[in-house]
């Protein structure tokens, strides 16, 4: 099991890019000198560096997960181990043909074809697991619209299912199908590529995403918390917690009581959300409300009725723990589908927390899931715009490559 919150510094890819530039200067150098086994000893070191990289890659995700799991760097790191995996298999792959027959491959062919088939394997890879997950999304979708109600919101997992899989169709429909000269088809898998790596870029973050919230929603923290931040989310006409609210507060006061029972250790419950224009009283006045009636003490419950989001639940709650005990540990009790984004948004105001994630209808988890993975996309657009425009110029020379060796 990964601890969390055990290492204090964050960890960088410098190693990946040290390897990085050795391989590109020795494959250089190796390309320049010639021969006929040249191109046998390029596909030997395309084989050791992406085994390297992998290693690295999944090392790191290790460590990231041990400084701070609810990081986008986990999603990155776990979704785009694939990749490092599928180049690997082409490596290996194009290693044992040249083995066989020399001749079967140029230099430049050799090396793109590794790109450029490592690509399209890794979306094989990833399909099985994209054609499950979007009929379990649109099977969710239709329990969700008969139970909830005919509204846009509820149907997000379809629209999104139809997307993955229609663009799947669409390549492969229209990759394979194409003639003309040289040129017109040159540009056509130019074009084909930018699709490919948006798939590709989309998969690996929707992968990423799912892997980081089931390794969240299992986490058990350690029982030695002194603050469980209770996120609100809702209340009934009459003020009373909604089930979903309901779900929160139970998960949070069973961690209390198995911490009551192993350590002794008491905490402090926060109880955090405002009161919306429809509501008749604060969450977290109904929140506490609940927790009276449930034996808690009044002195161990502070209410925290300002926020009107989650990323004003945690910075709201922070300023109150850091009057308290700045140093005391601190815990957060969401729904499952909530807890990365909420643990996401923690460390954004600086406060390093672990959360716990209540169970939710299995027809809600779905569809709620994808409306969290669309938040997390229209976060730090930069740095995903950086890593998806690498994708396209690597993918697009290793066109050009491709091509120029023909």
């Amino acid at each position: 099991m990964i601890h969390f919150d055990t290492r204090d510094k964050k960890p960088k890819l410098y190693s990946l890019a040290a390897i990085t530039v050795v391989f590109a200067v020795v494959a250089g150098l190796t390309v320049t000198k010639g021969g006929s086994s040249s191109t046998l000893s390029v596909c030997i070191q395309c084989c050791v560096y992406f085994a390297a990289a992998l290693v690295i890659l999944l090392s790191t995700y290790i460590r990231q997960v041990q400084y701070n799991p609810y990081s986008y760097n986990t999603i990155i790191y776990n979704g785009f181990s694939l990749v490092f995996v599928a180049l690997l298999l082409m490596s290996v792959s194009n290693a044992v043909q040249i083995y066989r027959d020399p001749d079967l491959f140029s230099m430049g062919t050799a090396i793109s074809d590794v790109l450029l088939r490592g690509v399209r394997t890794t979306l094989l890879i990833l399909f099985p697991f994209t054609v499950i997950f979007c009929v379990g999304l649109c099977v969710s979708n239709l329990s969700l619209l008969k139970h909830e109600g005919k509204k846009i919101t509820n149907l997000l997992g379809v629209i999104m299912s139809i997307a993955f899989l229609g663009l799947y169709a669409f390549l492969l429909f229209f990759d394979y199908y194409v003639s003309g000269s040289e040129k017109e088809v040159m540009i056509h898998h130019l074009w084909m590529g930018v699709l490919y790596c948006i798939l590709l870029y989309m998969e690996c973050m929707l992968f990423g995403t799912v892997a980081a919230n089931i390794l969240v929603t299992r986490y058990q923290p350690e029982y030695d918390k002194d603050f469980v931040i209770i996120l609100g989310c809702g209340l009934r006409k009459d003020g009373t917690p909604t089930p979903l609210l309901q779900g929160r507060i139970d998960r949070a006061l069973a961690f209390y009581r198995l911490q009551k029972g192993k350590t002794d250790k008491e905490l402090i419950f926060i109880t955090s959300g405002g009161q919306g224009a429809d509501e008749a009283v604060s969450e977290s006045a109904a929140m506490k409300q609940y927790l009276l009636d449930k034996g808690i003490p009044e002195e161990q419950i502070i209410e925290e009725n300002r926020s009107t989001s989650t990323y004003e639940n945690m910075k709201f709650s922070k300023e109150i723990i850091d009057q308290i005990d700045p140093d005391g540990k601190v815990m957060f009790a969401t729904t499952n589908y909530h807890l990365f984004r909420s643990g996401v948004l923690s460390r954004r105001v600086k406060m390093r927390a672990v959360g716990i994630g209540a169970k939710t209808k299995w027809y809600y988890w779905p569809n709620a899931s994808v409306r969290e993975f669309v938040a997390l996309l229209t976060k730090h657009t930069g740095k995903q715009a950086a890593v998806l425009i690498g994708m396209i110029l690597i993918y697009s020379l290793s066109v050009l490559l491709s091509f120029s060796a023909i």
